[in-house]
């Protein structure tokens, strides 16, 4: 049976950037407003407490994991400190590759294993929206372990270091996202996976993209009336089915095409298109230019 949540991570693309040990001290606040890049890390002493998109405030003590793909994220030293607070804190590099963060000569209050990641994929935009925008992970020593494989992966310099790389985040995402408490996360692939009925549906998709779907088919597979279905799924996916379905075919073709470098008609017809040219419909009106134009493009880069 096919893993949308492996397959969706696959097409994310992701890879190491940046890993670094951050030691907190006093008082401190670090903010970060329209990052692109998703962030992980493993609370190893002490604790403190994040604040993403607005969302209520987390606390993090000694074995927790986060994961944020949020945009908008402020860390603060401890509950007591307004995130708010006119004051922020520019973290200071102490080795090759750490990091302190408030009054050096004050009490320790944190130790934090820190990476930073990105997502190659061009379909980042559309697939990120499905991942949860925080993960809140307790007590996994897992997820640690395959943090530690990261940072000292990307600290080497081994052969085949990248390819590495991309397999363990690739793990650590899927690890993480499928540890996480799914009918509590936002709309997206995670919840909507944790539903048994939206489940069966979202996994039907994924193994079969090129089939003509309709909301009846899918919704008698989850064992629901149609309108049940359709506003379940809504709710927990966070798109509707035949929106979804498009959306997924789309970042396929847009993968096909990077990787064949042209054949539209070959895309098409493994996308479930009558023609080359509702193909390019579709795909023109999603992505705003036409297959073989994005073809040529990323064989230019």
């Amino acid at each position: 049976m096919t893993d949308p949540l492996a397959e969706v991570v696959s097409l994310l693309q992701p890879t190491a950037r940046f890993s670094k040990v951050v030691t907190g001290a006093g008082e401190w606040r670090v903010s970060r407003d329209g990052v692109l890049q998703p962030a992980y890390c493993v609370v190893l002493e002490g604790g403190c407490r994040i604040t993403a998109d607005g969302r209520a405030p987390l606390d993090l003590v000694a074995g927790d994991f986060l994961l944020v793909t949020a945009p908008r994220r402020t860390v603060t030293s401890s509950p007591g400190l307004d995130p708010d607070a006119p004051i922020e804190t520019v973290p200071v590099q102490t080795g090759a590759a750490a990091f302190q963060v408030g009054d050096p000569k004050a009490a320790r209050n944190v130790v934090m294993l820190i990476g930073n990641a990105a997502f190659d994929s061009p379909d980042a935009a559309m697939l990120v929206p499905l991942l949860p925008p925080v993960v809140h992970i307790k007590g996994e020593d897992r997820l640690a372990t395959l943090v530690e494989l990261v940072i000292g992966e990307s600290r080497a310099q081994r052969p085949a270091r990248d390819e590495i790389l991309s397999r363990l985040l690739e793990v650590l995402f899927i690890e993480a996202l499928r540890s996480s408490p799914g009918m509590s996360a936002a709309p997206g692939l995670v919840r909507g996976l944790s539903d048994d009925r939206i489940a069966v549906a979202l996994r039907l998709i994924h193994q079969s993209p090129d089939r003509n779907w309709t909301v009846t088919e899918l919704a008698a597979a989850a064992a629901l009336s149609r309108s049940a279905f359709f506003a379940r799924f809504n709710r927990t996916v966070g798109l509707a089915p035949m929106e979804y379905l498009s959306s997924w075919r789309m970042a396929l073709g847009r993968d096909m095409l990077r990787r064949q470098g042209g054949g539209v008609a070959e895309v098409a017809r493994r996308l479930g298109y009558s023609s080359a040219s509702a193909f390019s419909i579709a795909f023109s009106r999603h992505v705003g230019t036409p297959p073989g134009r994005y073809a040529r493009g990323q064989a230019e880069t």
